[in-house]
């Protein structure tokens, strides 16, 4: 340990002492800067100095979390809106039907199996039942006769899953493959084997427990024979050189290809190899040879379907909005050909549906439309009319003649619409197939509307603002602000039962923000905000605070901040930039150290969207321009921060929020009169499939510490705000 200080901190007014922690004068110097990282010793996380930090700082998080008088009608009102019988959309699978369901506060949905959509359902797997109710379902896939399920199975929220295998009568298989993340089944139609793909095997033992933080880098794919044991597994693919590429495995519909699709990191991009099984005998090797259909990542594809040689990709290769081509195998000198051009919204998912049609979701201004178009010719065939809101999920396959739609909004909990290409008429094909009712909840006294304001460039942005009817626009209600703006994801509107609460019951605002660095309007709009262009997401969402008040929704006493992941850096940084805004900032497993976010796990894989810190100085120094980390400031006392992270975060490590709150307590404390805490959990990870009562208390310690935060008082039933 590097000796330095370590003293204990008070808040300005004497009111908050925050735990004694050591402040080392260690620094570190790259790029021809010397930088200060006096947390450094937190990343060893089995030290009884750091086990003593964490010990504190629980302490002093939990009591904060309990703060608000009202938080357990908060907690029963939520309890009460997550209570109802939910579904996904049903998909067949051989010879039968599956779905989940929710009776309502189970901890994980169940998968059912029926032998028709009108047949009573059985349970074919409970999640609930397995690894001690511990588990949650990571990924699952039938084979094509649907004889075999494959699932993977996480344990305390953590990435790395376990692959497990059914036949469809639910009887279980001996197989089983260890120590994979972010892996997916593809079987061969021989129901013989699958593939499925992993980072390098660890050189030592993981205890159960404990984090593991080394670098997960060089992913392979693997072929797994039924019945062998998983040392038996033949490496498909690797590359060598390259350890953030990551390949991933898909079996041609027909089953006879292999599609092997290597993105690189996390960007838009990815090449795409195929192995034509057929010509192999059908024989997996380790030196398959190998179709290079792409590889130059000159976009994303993503296989929908091949007829014979002629394969059906939707890809951004040049099309920052995406598009729909095909590539014949047997006439490579074609190269890619457009069958869908692009259109002026986001193609955001293309399924394949009765043979020859593709259903294409686009997504106009944030809100998913839904159109049909011939396979072969691109033709536009009808529109698929559904209300404003989000397509959460289709399902139907290609030789199936319905689709199945997952519906949902602000407002809506869920309605599954069921799409019938056998029906001559087209404005009877669309059908309600099943409709979520959420008991003591009118969403006829909300209204969500959306509204396009300016960002510090002039950029028009958009934000759906959702609050009860007749708000008067005094400038004195409860705000939360959220927004992602990361990776090309777009933040889709969802029934969230939290927010109800929050606008019924503590007469707030709750506004989404479709910020750049997102996919709200493509490639484009992602590229807007990533790299030396990640500033755009910051000022997008500070602008549209600087909206909200000028609109007078609110003010900036009575405004909470909220992201999670990337959405968690999002707030960490606005937090330092514009402190004298906000009320409240609660950052969701969101990285802090952006000089450090490389060396951790899977972290590297970000570089293309954050920058290359140890490659490149003007990343390096971009970086540090707005790591959160290193811009905590004394100009202006900061607001109520509370940092959310678990201690098996495996993805975002829980150093980022340790370091990031050691050094706020110490910078900003003294001149702070708000509590600047940390809410760790025990035995739980990235946020992943944790279990119905943990995500209840979560959300209820994170609305309880906003509201008391805010000061906002709870009324059990809001008097009509037009009187």
């Amino acid at each position: 340990m590097v000796h330095g200080e370590s003293k204990r901190i008070t808040s300005a007014d004497e009111k908050i002492v925050y735990p004694l922690t050591h402040r080392s004068d260690f620094t570190f110097t790259q790029h021809g800067t010397t930088v200060a990282d006096p947390y450094r010793w937190l990343e060893d996380l089995s030290s009884e100095e750091t086990k003593a930090f964490v010990a504190a700082q629980t302490i002093l998080g939990e009591e904060y979390m309990n703060k608000y008088e009202a938080k357990d009608k908060f907690g029963e009102r939520l309890t009460q809106l997550f209570n109802y019988e939910r579904f996904s959309a049903p998909h067949k699978r051989g010879d039968y039907y599956y779905f989940f369901r929710n009776t309502g506060l189970q901890p994980q949905s169940v998968l059912y199996q029926q032998d028709s959509l009108d047949s009573e359902a059985r349970v074919f797997l409970d999640i609930n039942k397995l690894e001690g109710g511990k588990g949650a379902l990571a990924t699952q896939t039938f084979s094509e006769s649907g004889k075999l399920y494959g699932y993977g199975v996480a344990k305390q929220g953590s990435d790395w899953t376990t692959l497990y295998l059914m036949d469809n009568r639910g009887n279980q298989l001996p197989d089983k493959i260890e120590r994979t993340k972010f892996a997916k089944f593809a079987f061969t139609h021989d129901d013989k084997g699958f593939f499925y793909s992993s980072f390098e095997p660890p050189k030592d033992e993981v205890t159960e427990g404990d984090l593991d933080m080394k670098v997960n880098q060089f992913k392979r794919v693997y072929y797994h024979t039924i019945g062998a044991s998983q040392s038996e597994d033949v490496v498909v693919y690797v590359d060598e050189e390259q350890p953030t590429y990551h390949p991933d495995a898909v079996v041609s519909e027909d089953g006879k290809y292999v599609i092997i699709a290597i993105a690189k990191a996390c960007e838009n991009l990815n090449n795409v190899y195929l192995i034509d099984l057929e010509t192999e005998g059908y024989e997996i090797k380790k030196d398959n040879k190998l179709i290079k259909v792409v590889n130059d990542f000159s976009g994303q594809y993503n296989y929908l379907t091949n007829k014979g040689t002629t394969f059906y990709f939707q890809s951004n290769r040049s099309a920052p909005l995406s598009k729909i081509v095909k590539y014949d195998l047997a006439k490579p000198e074609e190269g890619f050909v457009d069958i869908v051009p692009e259109a002026k919204d986001v193609l955001s998912n293309t399924s394949v549906i009765d043979h020859d049609k593709l259903v294409l979701q686009y997504t106009h201004n944030v809100k998913s439309v839904l159109y049909i178009h011939d396979l072969t010719t691109g033709k536009f065939l009808n529109e698929i009319k559904i209300p404003v809101g989000t397509v959460a999920g289709t399902a139907g396959r290609t030789q199936d003649s319905e689709l199945f739609i997952q519906f949902m909004s602000y407002l809506t909990p869920g309605t599954i619409y069921r799409y019938n290409f056998k029906i001559e008429n087209e404005d009877e094909r669309l059908t309600i197939f099943r409709q979520a009712n959420v008991k003591n909840f009118d969403s006829s006294l909300f209204e969500t509307k959306q509204v396009f304001y300016s960002s510090k460039d002039g950029t028009k942005v958009p934000m759906f603002i959702t609050h009860r009817k007749g708000l008067k626009l005094d400038g004195t209600s409860p705000t939360f602000v959220t927004g992602y703006g990361g990776y090309g994801v777009t933040l889709q509107a969802a029934y969230t039962p939290q927010y109800i609460v929050f606008i019924q019951h503590l007469n707030g605002v709750v506004a989404h923000t479709g910020i750049r660095g997102g996919g709200e309007y493509g490639e484009t709009w992602h590229k807007a905000g990533v790299l030396r262009n990640k500033q755009n997401s910051f000022d997008d969402f500070i602008w549209a605070i600087k909206y909200l008040i000028d609109e007078k929704y609110t003010q900036p006493s009575l405004v909470a901040i909220n992201g999670a992941s990337n959405g968690g850096l999002l707030v960490n940084a606005v937090l330092n930039q514009v402190p004298e805004m906000i009320g409240c900032a609660v950052s969701d497993v969101g990285p802090a150290d952006m000089l450090r976010f490389h060396k951790f796990t899977v972290g590297a894989n970000w570089q293309p969207d954050y920058g290359f810190p140890d490659d490149n100085a003007e990343d390096f120094h971009y970086l540090l321009s707005y790591s959160p980390l290193h811009t905590v400031h004394k100009r202006h006392p900061y607001p109520a921060v509370a940092l959310f992270t678990s201690m098996l975060d495996d993805r975002v490590v829980p150093v980022h929020a340790y370091k990031f709150i050691a050094e706020l307590q110490h910078t900003a404390g003294p001149l702070t009169t708000r509590s600047l805490v940390v809410r760790i959990e025990s035995n739980a990870g990235h946020g992943f499939g944790k279990p119905l009562t943990k995500r209840l208390e979560e959300i209820t310690d994170r609305f309880a510490f906003i509201a008391w935060a805010l000061g906002a008082k709870w009324v059990d039933a809001v008097p009509d705000l037009e009187e």
